[in-house]
């Protein structure tokens, strides 16, 4: 097997490349008139996720790919204006737990519309129902391959 890519193999990965890229930064501009960062939803959005409201520091800095002391940052930045409470994990006293706060929830919900319709005009919308199904399977195999962390359980 060769070292080099093929011609489709180069085009693809630029291609790829280039949405990595670009789209959160497009996602971001979207979010800034929000007052928030993409990284900032991100937390709320996972928080919101979560059947309790809450999780781990650990397992959001996990699920959002950010380093633990990143995601204290933007925690710092959310629990100041009232979007997340932060405590020690009483079954783990190792571990903190961050929980939306009802504001948060608000907060989340008042930018998701928008953050969704982004999502649509620059991803979705240009696909078709099955180009979006395979989508969703090629992402899941390389996700998987990057983390089997993210394997359901």
């Amino acid at each position: 097997m060769s070292e080099e890519l093929d011609q489709h193999q180069r085009e693809t990965w630029a291609s790829l490349l280039g949405v990595v890229l670009y789209l959160p930064g497009t996602l971001d501009g979207a979010l800034k008139a929000q007052g928030l960062s993409h990284h900032e939803f991100q937390i709320l959005w996972w928080l919101s996720l979560s059947e309790s409201g809450t999780r781990t520091m650990g397992d959001l800095a996990g699920t959002a790919s950010v380093t633990p002391s990143h995601l204290s940052r933007i925690a710092t930045r959310l629990e100041t204006r009232g979007w997340i409470t932060r405590r020690p994990d009483p079954a783990d006293a190792r571990c903190t737990l961050a929980s939306l706060t009802e504001e948060g929830s608000r907060k989340v919900a008042d930018c998701a519309p928008g953050y969704y319709a982004t999502l649509r005009e620059h991803l979705f919308d240009r696909l078709s129902p099955n180009q979006v199904r395979q989508l969703g399977s090629i992402t899941t195999q390389i996700l998987y391959s990057l983390n089997p962390d993210c394997r359901p359980q």
